[in-house]
């Protein structure tokens, strides 16, 4: 038997996790009933089963909140982006402008404490979980290689693979697809109850390593495993103590493949809005929270810059990059679903996270501005407009900045 993890985790341990987690299912049952779900039988809420504690700061960090008379944007245009939201069928929306909550809304039940399923935008803070990892000295550098950590890849061509490249999705690993075939590897990776075994042993490498740009699922779920064999501490347990509570957020749970095993660092870590706004907020002030730097110096801007072979890509987040009216998660001309933007970013150096169901967290560090944007996919007829919600707000500044338009 292959070793998982390293440190205070060993094979046996998880063995007998994973030995409780099926004392009613086996392994194939519960996969089949995950595979079930995603293919539209089911709730998500049963989907994202098993869960793990994510425990995140004691005390909240404060928020201040502009009093009406002294806000830093036009009345309108708040009015006009809340607006918006609110018909997209958000559940939460939040704008950070002048070191102030400028607005803080909740839709369909939601409020401020309510955990909200994060899908993809989990995958920005993979990269900056990575950056705390870098700092902290568990990893020496972006250019290191994967192998270091998943020991299995020496001697084969993933050894190839670097640590930027779970980051900026050009590990050359199978693209992102969709199947409903139980042996499809876009299930396999996603749905297994060892997951992490089936990543790591049979995931296809389809491109050379650091050559061509490829979004998947699997480039980010495979951060999970290198911080807890490059920390010997689990996952949910180094996001919640070096992350989260830092910046003063709120903590959740996220969804392991079974009890004691792997976090899906990919996707699906359950949080309050007001976490990811802290994060969002972590990346404008340059890794710097309370005074304490907690990513390398410089790091943020190496998130916000694109690779030659996804001009709209960075670590983790998207970035503005060329305007194109719409735009895919896949590889630059790749068949898939394509994103609205209405009009090129008024902030050309603008860059986000973006999640399914058009989930995104804007961040402008020339306006100091953040736009959050949280909840299930928009009505039918709502044709969501990646640039509307920042161009609102940053055309709607008392108190206009500089700022360089986005590349036509």
């Amino acid at each position: 038997m292959k070793r998982l993890v390293t440190g205070t985790f060993t094979a046996l341990s998880l063995l007998a996790a994973a030995s409780a987690c099926v004392a009613q299912d086996s392994p194939a049952e519960i996969y089949a009933k995950r595979l079930s779900i995603l293919m539209g039988g089911g709730s998500l809420e049963k989907l994202y089963e098993p869960r793990e504690k994510v425990a995140g700061a004691e005390q909240m960090a404060t928020l201040p909140a502009a009093r009406p008379q002294d806000r830093s944007i036009r009345q309108e245009a708040l009015d006009a982006a809340r607006a918006y939201a609110g018909e997209s069928g958000a559940q939460a929306f939040i704008v950070w402008h002048d070191d102030r909550i400028q607005d803080e809304t909740y839709f369909n039940g939601a409020a401020a404490d309510t955990p909200l399923v994060s899908k993809s935008l989990s995958k920005p803070m993979t990269a900056m979980i990575i950056g705390r990892a870098l700092l902290m000295g568990h990893i020496r550098s972006l250019d290191q290689s994967v192998s270091d950590f998943i020991t299995e890849w020496k001697g084969t061509p993933k050894q190839a693979i670097l640590i930027r490249h779970l980051l900026d999705m050009r590990t050359g690993l199978l693209d992102q697809g969709f199947s409903a075939d139980p042996q499809s590897p876009w299930n396999l990776s996603y749905l297994a109850v060892d997951h992490e075994n089936y990543i790591v042993n049979d995931y296809p490498l389809t491109q050379t390593p650091g050559s061509r740009y490829g979004y998947s699922n699997v480039t980010s779920e495979l951060v999970a495993l290198v911080i807890e064999r490059a920390t010997g501490r689990r996952y949910a347990e180094f996001v919640g103590t070096e992350l989260l509570a830092p910046i003063g957020a709120p903590g959740g749970e996220v969804w392991v493949n079974r009890p004691g095993g792997l976090a899906h660092s990919g996707c699906c870590m359950m949080l309050p809005a007001r976490s990811w706004l802290l994060m969002a907020r972590l990346l404008l002030d340059d890794g710097v929270a309370d005074g304490k730097r907690l990513l390398p110096e410089g790091y943020v801007r190496q998130m916000a810059t694109a690779t030659a072979e996804n001009p709209h890509y960075g670590l983790g987040v998207w970035v503005a990059g060329p305007y194109q009216e719409r735009r895919g998660f896949g590889a630059p001309g790749a068949p898939g679903p394509q994103v609205l933007h209405s009009a090129p970013y008024l902030d050309r150096d603008l860059f986000m996270f973006d999640g399914n169901s058009n989930q995104t967290v804007q961040i402008s560090r020339a306006a100091g501005l953040i736009v959050l944007r949280m909840g299930p996919n928009p009505p039918k007829e709502v044709d969501w407009d990646n640039s509307r919600l920042p161009n609102l707000l940053l055309g709607g500044l008392n108190k206009p900045v500089t700022l360089a338009p986005q590349a036509q």
